[in-house]
């Protein structure tokens, strides 16, 4: 009997929780769902488990709130962390340097656990600051570039191109496109290297409503957040999900990918989001595209960015 694949999802709040149903739903394989929260991760496994026999997947579900459970893992996917807050009094935001000195405990103490069990996995950062967390990982797991990635560029792509369809009144289906650069306000989406049905973007819309939608794109997480009062989790969790499933199925997919670049686009031991092709060997293969004189110009900004909050890691 061939052997199962195995995922590990650790942080079994929203995204988390609905990356493992997903995952699930695609039969991509066993699922551990891992939370330091006693009985959310076992409740959340038990009460999906059981949807099984109506939705009609047979996947084993275990829920864990240590990571022995973990061992031998294909993919982990990351997501624990803390997001911003308010305070209540002050009315001000956590910092920058504060969140990501939270965060780096939290991803790095995470990465160690399951890198000692799963030495063969390929890890999957959704955690915020996503660029910054991947370098965490990777310094904390020692794992081949290869096999530590972050998940946005999916997400944000597919908010360009939900926007996209919307304005134009077609299927999403027949939208493609890729959104590069750090994960945050100064991401790049691409519209000179964006279609529809084989059709230039720029055939089919008005310059301004093109940067309009760039804008909404860049500003989609809070744009959640406002309707909400909280993170969005439907898309994030499908993106990662999208991820594992070209890892366990070595589908070989071309994904926008937050990768460690060593020389492509001129930039050297920095995460940031390119194109790369997702196989079971991870981010088997970086795609250095052509980009014009703008977007290099707006991909250095991105680039900066990202630096900037590097720059507060111990690495």
């Amino acid at each position: 009997m061939p052997r199962r694949n195995k995922i590990t999802i650790v942080g079994a709040g929203n995204v988390g929780a609905t990356a493992a149903h997903w995952a699930v739903q695609k039969d991509l394989g066993d699922v551990v769902l891992v939370d330091i929260k006693p009985g959310l991760p076992q409740g959340k496994s038990l009460d999906l488990a059981e949807s099984g026999p109506v939705m009609g997947f047979d996947a084993n579900l275990v829920g864990a709130n240590d990571y022995d459970a973990t061992a031998g893992s294909d993919v982990v996917v990351i997501t624990a962390g803390v997001p911003r807050t308010k305070d209540p009094v002050t009315g001000q935001f956590t910092s920058r340097d504060d969140l990501v000195e939270i965060n780096r405990k939290i991803v790095g103490s995470v990465t160690k656990e399951v890198a000692s069990r799963s030495p063969n996995a390929t890890l999957i950062c959704v955690s915020n600051p996503l660029d910054a967390m991947c370098h965490v990982m990777l310094a904390e797991s020692g794992f081949p570039r290869e096999r530590v990635l972050g998940m946005a560029g999916v997400l944000d792509t597919a908010r360009y191109k939900t926007f996209i369809a919307m304005e134009l009144g077609v299927s999403v289906e027949d939208v493609h496109g890729m959104v590069l650069g750090g994960h945050g306000d100064t991401m790049v989406p691409l519209p000179s290297h964006t279609s529809i049905g084989g059709i230039p973007l720029r055939e089919l819309m008005a310059e301004d409503k093109i940067q309009a939608i760039i804008e909404r794109t860049r500003k989609g997480g809070g744009e959640i957040v406002g309707l909400l009062g909280y993170s969005g989790y439907y898309a994030p969790s499908a993106s990662v999900i999208a991820m594992v499933e070209a890892i366990v199925r070595d589908k070989k997919r071309v994904l926008p990918t937050a990768c460690l670049c060593k020389g492509e686009y001129g930039y050297d031991n920095l995460f940031i989001g390119v194109p790369a092709v997702i196989g079971a060997g991870g981010a088997e293969k970086i795609i250095e595209m052509k980009l014009g004189d703008k977007e290099k110009e707006m991909l250095e900004i991105s680039a900066n960015a990202v630096r900037d909050v590097v720059k507060l890691l111990p690495y």
